[in-house]
């Protein structure tokens, strides 16, 4: 246009700003000295040529020195008929990276999905592909929460009054019905805490008096101890909600390269609890139970075992985070877990470095603001969730 051929660095093009009309920019300032005209002209001559020359430009537009270009209709079918058929378009790659490894959705198996699973999964599964795009290798993690004293609840209740209810039996999905029991649970441990304090017991205490809640405990000491016939009624429930679970994935388009069960990792932890114990980095209080001293760090006295020996959810972390580890090697080990547990991930990688364990820096804690109904915050215990499969169904 000018008799010059401009350099590559010279010519600026950025999106147009959603205020004006067109596609995309290009700044004209650095074609004065060439144009010898000013701003607009300049923009205007720009404009006209590339119309007359290129029939992907189909209009244009200036604003003082910016030339706002209109990209056809056609050019786009063109581009997009192109760039389909290559379903890894745009991707990057990368070489010699470590993995990093990504843990989401982890449900218990005391209920079935719900909106804050959705949303979970969903961000998950979104930053797994993004990263995938950018050639980092990726690997998607599930922990599935299998065991504790919130399963043995929704067993406890199906003991008392399922009357040998199954899914097959009822016609429900294994999650609903087992999420049932959880639900009654809680209803049944309400109406015993007030009976205790319309005795004269005070709250707290009743809290931790309720029978049923002493049962459910005594229930998870069996399960640790292998008690046949309570590891045959976890057994049986867990895989009613498996194929529950497997049904609403499959539905969400979720999936995983590995799935870990806490019952396989916990005494994991408890084994690197006991190794802290004999290096004396952990320390065991009158009662029997251990506990990590975390207030030279600013935080406060951590447990990882009960007097009765039984494992928290931070003993099974513990173990999680060192077969990951050792599985995958990664160079970074990612949670997405909702805000409420920034705790909870500050502490494990505190104890995972007192215990020794340098990787712990790469732990990260994928951080993010829980769901609430308008009513107030989601309790499965009380049934006041969204279900996942109800809300994929009405969408």
């Amino acid at each position: 246009l000018y008799g010059q051929e401009p350099s590559e660095d010279l010519i600026q093009v950025q999106k147009t700003r959603p205020e004006f009309q067109g596609d995309y920019t290009i700044v004209v300032f650095p074609f004065l000295k060439m144009s010898r005209k000013n701003p607009e002209q300049t923009a205007n001559e720009i404009g006209n040529y590339l119309m007359n020359s290129s029939p992907e430009i189909t209009a244009f537009n200036v604003i003082k020195g910016f030339l706002n270009l209109l990209v056809s209709d056609e050019y786009w079918m063109r581009f997009f008929t192109k760039v389909i058929p290559d379903d890894q378009f745009g991707f990057g790659k990368r070489q010699d990276t470590a993995p990093v490894v990504i843990e989401y959705s982890s449900p218990n198996t005391n209920k079935p999905l719900h909106l804050g699973h959705v949303r979970n999964n969903l961000l998950g599964w979104s930053v797994s592909a993004i990263l995938k795009a950018n050639g980092i290798p990726v690997k998607k993690v599930n922990l599935v929460n299998d065991r504790g004293i919130h399963i043995c609840k929704s067993m406890l209740a199906w003991q008392k009054w399922g009357q040998s209810a199954t899914p097959e039996t009822t016609g429900q999905k294994g999650d609903k019905l087992v999420g049932d029991y959880y639900v009654l649970f809680d209803r049944e441990y309400k109406k015993e805490i007030k009976t205790l304090v319309d005795n004269g017991m005070k709250e707290d205490e009743a809290k931790n008096s309720a029978p049923i809640l002493l049962e459910a405990k005594q229930m998870l000491k069996k399960w640790e101890d292998g008690d046949d016939q309570v590891r045959k009624l976890w057994y049986e429930m867990n895989q009613w909600v498996y194929a529950g679970f497997d049904i609403t994935y499959n539905r969400m388009g979720i999936d995983f390269d590995k799935v870990y069960y806490e019952s396989e990792t916990y005494l994991l932890g408890k084994a690197l609890v006991e190794e802290g114990l004999q290096k004396d980095i952990l320390f065991k209080k009158a009662d029997g139970s251990v506990w990590c001293d975390l207030t030279s760090d600013g935080l406060d006295e951590k447990l990882l075992l009960r007097a009765d020996g039984t494992s928290v959810y931070m003993t099974q972390d513990l173990g999680t985070a060192q077969l990951r580890h050792d599985d995958y090697h990664p160079g970074k080990l990612v949670y997405v877990v909702g805000n409420e547990q920034n705790y909870h991930f500050d502490v494990l990688k505190l104890v995972l470095k007192k215990l020794g364990k340098e990787w712990a820096d790469s732990i990260e804690h994928l951080s993010y603001g829980m769901v609430e109904l308008p009513e107030g915050k989601m309790k499965s215990r009380e049934g006041t969730v969204v279900d996942a499969d109800d809300l994929m169904e009405e969408m």
